[in-house]
């Protein structure tokens, strides 16, 4: 039996060596060996500029949000503190003061 690590992407046993790197025949990525382990946990949040977000940050929202179930709207320019960066399809997990906790998109927000 080989003792070639399983596909990161899949989770395939089926993996192979070629050259350098390492195939999975199910889903057909490429990687080095010791690409996997550096992929892992290394999600990147970047704000609607590209600067880096993590938690603690402060961001300020650069469009009018509408708040979804409610006639509340987020305004341009709002600061919120403290943000909590998340999976999902919306990154940040936030309060936001008069409205409470919700859940923000990084491509709706500036650092700063």
């Amino acid at each position: 039996m080989s003792d070639l690590p399983p596909c990161p992407k899949c989770g395939s046993a089926y993996t192979y060596e070629d050259g350098p790197l390492l195939i999975c025949p199910e889903c057909a990525h490429e990687w080095a060996p010791g690409e996997a382990a550096a992929d892992e946990g290394a999600k990147v949040v970047k704000d609607s500029v590209g600067n880096v977000l993590a938690d603690g940050d402060t961001v300020t929202v650069i469009k009018d949000l509408k708040v979804k179930g409610s006639s509340l709207v987020v305004k341009r320019g709002t600061k919120v503190k403290n943000i909590r960066l998340v999976d999902g399809d919306h990154d940040i997990d936030c309060k936001i003061d008069g409205i409470g906790a919700m859940g923000l998109k990084s491509e709706f927000v500036k650092k700063g």
